[in-house]
């Protein structure tokens, strides 16, 4: 604290104006990549200047402005007098030209313009109107504009259910000399037939029989259910 405290008072810096003045340094550093100007709101090119620290006007001054006195002793003197100055001018050291104000600008803390609203034109580009009729027509083209991206998207295959593969016959063994055992296992390892729970656990591991051909069958009308039901029974 004693060695801060009078680095403080030999530069005429506070803790604030230390963040100043690196604050600055780092904006030097931005704009010099970018060709001495940074960006600020509202598309303003903002010119980044290099500032010295105005208020350091050598570092005995310094303290002599900050302790009010250049008598040591009377640093020391509980009873001194107040300052004779207001705290409200400050000498400079001159490096700069007066019309260069403390802290440097800063385009992040530029604050935007204020623009006013025009209530009677809420929208910023001029639409055309349109009848209810051509509205719900542009909102059906939109739709499908999107289902035909959709469609034409060709990392997205859907798979056709599972009576419709078997049927056409896509539905076809890995390997042609399997034995019972790893036919039965790859039947049941792939597609819905080897749904597993993120534990890995299976359907037949719940008590579920894998083997009866519930997979898909929402797309299978109920009459059909119904007839394939009193088929099996018939027959049996």
């Amino acid at each position: 604290m004693l060695v801060r405290t009078t680095w403080s008072l030999g530069g005429n810096v506070t803790t604030i104006e230390s963040w100043e003045i690196a604050r600055h340094t780092k904006l030097l550093r931005r704009a010099r990549i970018f060709g001495g100007y940074l960006d600020g709101p509202d598309g303003i090119k903002v010119k980044i200047e290099r500032q010295e620290f105005p208020y350091d006007i050598g570092i005995w001054a310094n303290i002599k402005q900050g302790m009010n006195s250049g008598n040591i002793f009377a640093w020391f003197w509980p009873f001194a007098t107040t300052p004779s100055s207001g705290g409200l001018g400050f000498e400079v050291n001159g490096f700069d030209e007066p019309m260069h104000s403390w802290p440097p600008p800063d385009p992040d803390r530029i604050p935007r313009l204020n623009r006013s609203l025009n209530e009677s034109k809420p929208f910023v580009y001029q639409q055309t109107p349109l009848s209810d009729r051509e509205e719900i027509q542009a909102f059906k083209k939109r739709q499908e504009d999107d289902l035909k991206r959709r469609i034409g998207n060709v990392g997205i295959i859907r798979r056709k259910p599972f009576h419709n593969r078997h049927a056409s016959g896509s539905y076809v063994e890995q390997s042609d000399v399997e034995t019972d055992d790893q036919s039965t296992d790859s039947r049941t390892n792939s597609g819905e037939e080897g749904w597993r729970s993120p534990e890995g656990d299976r359907l037949r591991d719940y008590g579920v029989d894998e083997d009866t051909e519930f997979y898909d069958q929402d797309d299978i009308p109920l009459s059909e259910l119904l007839r394939r039901r009193r088929e099996k029974q018939s027959s049996e």
